[in-house]
């Protein structure tokens, strides 16, 4: 199958990651901008300026101009087609990231220059180095005041635990800013900005040789002696370039830039897609799927209600793993043990979508989701069983008693909380035995419960009372074959509550850690786990 090999081999898929703030949204624009994809940046709402990010596209990020959901979007460059997945950088959402760098074969980490490493970029980054995928750093805003260039990747290597590969080197920092020096090229890129008619600064870029005799007037007699000696001490103190090792997440080759003033933004793409694989193998239980085998196959990663609010729809997001899919083609759905076909399959551009024949292995589409499909799910040419490695659900850490005002509106109730469940964003918990008039929903932060809130009302249209619970920790019970007359008999403290989640399965919440031990003591034989598999 020749023609599928050179179409997948063209295919990128890579996660963007980063504290909030760092300009992973910006980055990621300018990106889409180099491919055609859109004709201007839209930039983060602001008190001056009414547009917003265009990877953002729902109505609560627009108004707080922060990313809450993780965005797909595919374009093509330089011969490659690419797919990106931009995450939520909000510590709230945790959880969303790591599904969605489920479905990447590489990560580009954005590092704030002033700040460094910041704990949402140490929290993503370990998910990366559990999937054992290679990781690029893009050291953001040098034209602002930065740390050292040396401090930044000192930090990198002992708070994240991976050697780091300056691919460029900076020249100055702030308003003393004069560009990069390509290590490959042996090239001085240098930052001229402008100041535009609408108030954005935009970049002239000037190519340099080091040894050219104008580089010393063009970024100063003092920053040219520092980039001598910072060139040497690279070349010969620094870690040998080793791409075995950047393919494993050992070693992160590292670019610094402006993605603002869209300096160095283009050499570090072009760099990125050699650099990055194509589409990589996955587990599958009791076997290993290659990307370029025939049958098809995929699993599902995300699922988005109401992306078309007039349509009320519910996409399901997924990776194909291998082969190609084609527009009406019939494929198995392995945990609902039926056959189907994929209606309307759709190529992404965050909240745009347009109807597509064909994708390869490595793409990322979405599909109708008619109601049938969970997060984790396992999709696959008919006759071909094969089972993906499950997604994990995490446990959450906050809990809210939830209600309708409305009784009358019970069923858009059922229905929304449901559905948004489903999505991942956050867990339902009922009380054993008890009707959804009133349901516990989990989450890992706080925002998640002002976007379930903001969700139902604007979506669903159903006003919720919440009243927060004083549970901070939950446990799946992992026992077979436990039963309710059996769960009634556990030994527990008075403020321990015995609740299931929508698949029946029970779960105990406690206050503190006291009460899971004295569980675990008084009850021989009970298995507690932190988390499910989908």
């Amino acid at each position: 199958m020749p023609d599928n090999r050179a179409e997948i081999e063209k295919r990128r898929t890579f996660a963007i990651i980063s504290h909030p703030d760092a300009g992973k949204t910006t980055l990621t624009e300018k990106f889409l901008l180099y491919g055609g994809a859109i004709a201007l940046a839209g930039m983060v709402k602001g008190k001056r300026n009414s547009r917003h990010a265009v990877s953002d596209w729902m109505e609560i990020e627009k108004q707080r101009g922060i990313s809450v959901t993780s965005s797909v979007m595919q374009f093509q460059y330089d011969g490659f087609c690419i797919n990106i997945l931009d995450t939520p950088g909000h510590q709230d959402f945790s959880e969303d990231t790591y599904r969605t760098l489920m479905a990447a074969d590489s990560a580009v980490m954005v590092i704030d220059a002033g700040k460094g490493v910041e704990a949402q970029t140490r929290k993503l980054f370990k998910v990366c180095v559990l999937r054992d995928i290679p990781i690029f750093t893009f050291i953001n805003k040098m034209d602002r005041d930065s740390r050292s260039p040396y401090d930044l990747l000192d930090e990198i290597e002992k708070e994240l635990g991976i050697g780091t590969y300056p691919m460029n080197w900076p020249i100055g920092s702030g308003v003393d800013f004069k560009g990069v020096y390509d290590r490959e090229k042996d090239k001085v890129l240098r930052f001229i900005p402008e100041e535009s008619g609408a108030g954005r600064r935009e970049v002239q870029e000037q190519d340099f040789s080091l040894d050219d005799p104008a580089l010393p007037g063009a970024i100063g007699e003092y920053l040219y002696d520092a980039l001598k000696d910072d060139v040497e001490l690279l070349d010969g103190a620094g870690y040998e370039f080793d791409l075995e090792r950047v393919r494993h997440g050992k070693l992160s080759p590292v670019f610094f830039g402006s993605a603002l003033t869209n300096f160095g933004v283009e050499p570090f793409l072009e760099q990125f897609l050699k650099l990055t694989p194509p589409p990589l193998s996955r587990q599958a239980e009791g076997r290993t799927v290659d990307p370029f085998a025939e049958d098809f196959s995929a699993f599902v990663f995300k699922i988005q209600a109401n992306m078309n609010k007039a349509h009320r729809d519910r996409i399901a997001f997924i990776r194909i793993c291998s082969g190609k899919f084609e527009k009406g083609m019939e494929v198995e759905h392995v945990q609902g043990g039926r056959r189907m076909k994929l209606s309307q399959p759709q190529q992404l551009m965050a909240q745009s979508r347009e109807i597509i024949d064909e994708a390869y292995a490595g793409d990322i589409i979405g599909v109708f989701d008619p109601g049938v499909f969970s997060i984790g799910d396992t999709l696959c040419a008919p006759g071909k069983k094969l089972k993906f490695q499950g997604i994990p659900t995490f446990a959450p850490e906050l809990f809210s008693l939830v209600r309708q005002k409305d009784t009358m509106k019970r069923k858009q109730f059922v229905k929304g909380a449901n559905q948004i469940a489903q999505e991942g964003a956050i867990q339902i918990f009922q009380e054993i035995n008890s009707g959804m008039e009133e349901i516990i929903v989990g989450v890992v932060g706080s925002l998640q419960f002002d976007v379930f809130q903001y969700r139902m009302e604007n979506e669903y249209n159903v006003e919720v009372h919440m009243q927060t619970l004083p549970y901070s920790f939950i446990r799946w019970i992992d026992n077979e074959g436990l039963d309710e007359a059996a769960l009634r008999k556990l030994n527990l403290t008075s403020d321990t509550k015995k609740v299931q989640d929508l698949k029946g399965r029970y779960l105990l919440l406690f206050s503190n850690q006291w009460s899971i031990n004295w569980a675990l003591e008084r009850n021989e034989g009970l298995l507690l786990s932190e988390f499910s598999e989908n």
